[in-house]
């Protein structure tokens, strides 16, 4: 019998030690920073402006500030996260030097009208993160995009605990979308299989499950009844 792929799920695994490299220090990468550290993560991150101006969050977390070109080298999970517009801007080759099995996560989401211009093979109906794939020529795991940052610090808990935030995690490569739910679950939300990235229209900006602070059962539903068609606040 085929699984429902949106049903909840959370695998009670300790990750253990990992390096991780952040592409992007805003507020999701910022804090994402400050929670893999504190896990004990190995962690080096980069901006667009160069190291020198990650000193105080490098101090902060003891995170290694570095080139958007070294972030991946020796990594197992790298994270993207910049804004749309800026991805086919990153430098070609960000992922060499990283692990032969690395996951790259995209918390990437286009906003056309108050951020990043129109991207016509989104409009036409591509993905978000298919299109973010297609940029940097590596698949891609789309997780934390309708995750409030301040909720990455705030709002993880032990598993097994009632009321447990959920977060839906899309990608095609089944090996490398565990590494990130196992790592989800290890700063303390459950995850709920969101499907393939072709699926994952389901949790781009607009939909029920954008923003949504449930747990694996409000999750998974918010999912099912996503729409694919693109609300007008969501287009070019």
């Amino acid at each position: 019998m085929r699984r429902d792929p949106f049903s909840p799920g959370t695998r009670h695994r300790k990750v253990g030690f990992m390096k991780i490299g952040i592409i992007g220090a805003g507020n999701i990468g910022g804090n994402l920073a400050r929670r893999f550290t504190a896990l004990g993560h190995d962690v080096s991150v980069a901006n667009s402006r160069g190291p020198e101006t990650l000193g105080a969050l490098a101090e902060e977390t003891g995170a290694t500030p570095v080139t958007s070109t070294e972030a991946a080298r020796g990594a197992r999970i790298v994270v993207v996260t910049v804004p749309l517009k800026a991805v086919p801007d990153l430098p070609s080759g960000i992922l060499d030097g990283a692990a032969d099995d690395v996951a790259v996560i995209d918390t990437g989401n286009y906003y056309p009208q108050q951020r990043d211009g129109r991207i016509s093979a989104i409009e036409d109906g591509l993905t978000e993160s298919r299109w973010t794939e297609q940029q940097i020529g590596h698949p891609v795991i789309k997780a934390f995009n309708g995750t409030y940052a301040q909720d990455i610090l705030d709002k993880g808990l032990p598993q097994g605990a009632p009321g447990r935030q959920a977060l839906p995690v899309a990608g095609d490569d089944t090996a490398a979308k565990q590494a990130v739910r196992d790592l989800i679950d290890e700063l303390g939300f459950d995850t709920v299989d969101a499907g393939g990235l072709d699926e994952s229209w389901r949790q781009q900006p607009g939909t029920p499950v954008y923003g949504n602070q449930g747990d694996a059962e409000a999750i998974a539903k918010a999912l099912a009844e996503a729409s694919p068609e693109r609300t007008a606040d969501w287009r070019a």
